[in-house]
């Protein structure tokens, strides 16, 4: 499996995959909107494939702190997705592994993500709220423990508060009733 950033023609592909791993096309729309966002800018675009075929994709957008941190480098994950047939191969957590690296060799200090805590947990996302990090917009209390956080580059969590702000394309309040 090869992992590479993408292009401009890839994002036929990315929309089929979006579709075919949701069922819908409401991630594809989110997706193709963030890739077009400049308030969302940088954004790290990975593709994931297999003799050609495309298997997998993440989406890491930049994202702004309010308060002390607010010149803390950030970034969301959003969305991932692979392939139905190519779930539970390690597709998504080889895409979410690259995406890391190369946002640690970017001098990104936090990634965050509103997702499963289980799967999270594998790759190194904590609890954001606990550490003093709020998402966006309110998170009902029975998934709370979805909006997580990792550190990189030495970045202390604890020691940092703020709110998260995403380019304007994550900015709406129905994407985060988890």
């Amino acid at each position: 499996m090869q992992i590479r950033e993408t292009s401009a023609d890839d994002l036929p592909a990315v929309m089929r995959l979006q579709e075919a791993a949701f069922g819908q096309a409401e991630e594809a729309e989110l997706t193709r909107a963030i890739l077009a966002d400049p308030t969302a800018a940088p954004t790290l675009s990975l593709l994931a494939q297999d003799d050609g075929k495309v298997l997998g994709h993440v989406l890491f957008s930049r994202v702004r702190l309010t308060g002390p941190a607010s010149d803390c480098a950030a970034a969301i994950l959003a969305p991932l997705a692979v392939l139905p047939e190519a779930q539970g191969r390690g597709v998504g957590g080889r895409l979410i592994e690259a995406g890391l690296a190369r946002l640690r060799e970017r001098g990104v200090a936090l990634v965050f993500v509103l997702g499963d805590p289980a799967f999270y947990n594998r790759f190194g996302f904590q609890a954001a709220g606990r550490q003093g990090l709020a998402a966006p917009y309110p998170i009902p209390e029975e998934h709370a423990e979805a909006w997580r956080v990792q550190a990189l580059n030495g970045v202390v969590l604890g020691r940092l508060r703020g709110s998260v702000i995403c380019g304007d394309s994550l900015m709406r309040p129905e994407l985060w009733r988890e």
